[in-house]
């Protein structure tokens, strides 16, 4: 019989059964969501196709399959109503004609029938094109979002800001990836932190502590996957005491993350502090079976060409992103966003 050599092999071991387990539950979770989305997509279908038949036998289905399936919660009215939308708002994206028979298409429809049922409302209900809604569908699955955290990226019209922000294509890039080499591109360009509620002037030591406060709040805009470690970490280099800011475990990527926060604009000089401190972590407090450390310094602001020079010959794993303490003027999005479509057309027409 193989004798466990140490704590850490049996930690190894159990960490594996635990992932096997959750995986199953996963896998399971995943089936019955998607045996759910396929009825009601039927039920949508059968609404949609009779749809002449108006309100009151939507009302009378209701009533019925209540009774029928006697404590069986989601065949209310308004349910039935969000079935027939969710039909008739996906149809066209999932269905193909080939000749006179219509099939699904495996990719978007692997990506329709992968989030819950009350995300997919959410989604119905807070946006307008079909590509608005296929941009949040596939952060739901990226991100792993719960309803509330769907509800409170919604709210900060984040495919309005992605969408003025970048390049509208790049929205495709969206769709998971099994591998993922460049580390970095796990985090965001830009995070909003509304919920610190900090005054207009702030020290970097008000910032850390109100995201400490919030925690909670802090993990929702940042991934689940994010496990607190420390905050004003102590690492000890050259006989002297370093101090990372907040220090976090990255479950998924299964490696440290060290965060240096910065009230500021970027300076080249954030990046060699935070290799450093990389340096360190890997050697002396990662473990074996852990991936490399990665960094991620949060500016007030950056400037593009200044971080792309000062990132260009590094080898440690770093990421600059921004952060907004104030959720942007919805109104004005709103507005540059149909500035930005009539762009769109005019360059379109050009072409």
């Amino acid at each position: 019989m193989k004798k466990i050599q140490s704590k850490q092999d049996y930690t190894k071991i159990l960490d594996n059964i635990i992932n096997h387990i959750e995986q199953s539950k996963l896998r399971a979770f995943s089936e019955v969501n998607k045996a759910l989305l396929n009825a009601y997509w039927g039920i949508g279908k059968e609404l949609s196709e009779n749809a002449s038949y108006g309100k009151s036998v939507v009302e009378r289905l209701s009533r019925d399959l209540r009774l029928k399936y006697h404590g069986v919660k989601g065949y209310s009215v308004a349910n039935l109503w969000n079935m027939k939308r969710f039909y008739e708002s996906y149809n066209q994206k999932l269905q193909t004609v080939s000749g006179e028979s219509k099939k699904l298409q495996p990719q978007s429809a692997e990506l329709i029938f992968s989030i819950s049922w009350s995300n997919h409302v959410t989604i119905l209900d807070s946006t307008q094109s079909i590509e608005e809604k296929e941009f949040y569908i596939k952060m739901c699955i990226k991100e792993k979002w719960s309803n509330r955290e769907l509800k409170r990226q919604l709210d900060s019209s984040l495919f309005e800001r992605y969408m003025l922000a970048d390049k509208p294509e790049k929205v495709t890039a969206l769709i998971p990836k099994h591998e993922q080499k460049d580390l970095v591109r796990h985090f965001k360009d830009e995070y909003v932190l509304e919920f610190l509620n900090l005054r207009k002037e702030y020290s970097e030591q008000e910032l850390e502590k109100a995201i400490l406060d919030n925690l909670r709040d802090f993990f929702l805009e940042f991934g689940r996957s994010f496990t607190f470690v420390g905050s004003q970490y102590i690492i000890n280099i050259g006989g002297r005491e370093n101090k990372i800011d907040l220090l976090f475990y990255h479950r998924e990527l299964r490696c440290l993350v060290a965060v240096d926060l910065k009230i500021g604009e970027f300076k080249a000089d954030y990046v060699g502090q935070m290799q450093k401190y990389l340096a360190a972590l890997d050697e002396k407090i990662r473990l074996p079976d852990e991936k490399e450390s990665i960094g991620l310094i949060l500016c007030k602001s950056k400037h593009h060409e200044e971080v792309r020079f000062a990132l260009a010959k590094t080898l440690s794993p770093v990421k600059v992103a921004t952060y907004k303490t104030k959720l942007p003027d919805k109104k004005l999005i709103i507005k540059r966003m149909e500035q930005f479509k009539i762009k769109e057309k005019k360059h379109s027409k050009s072409e």
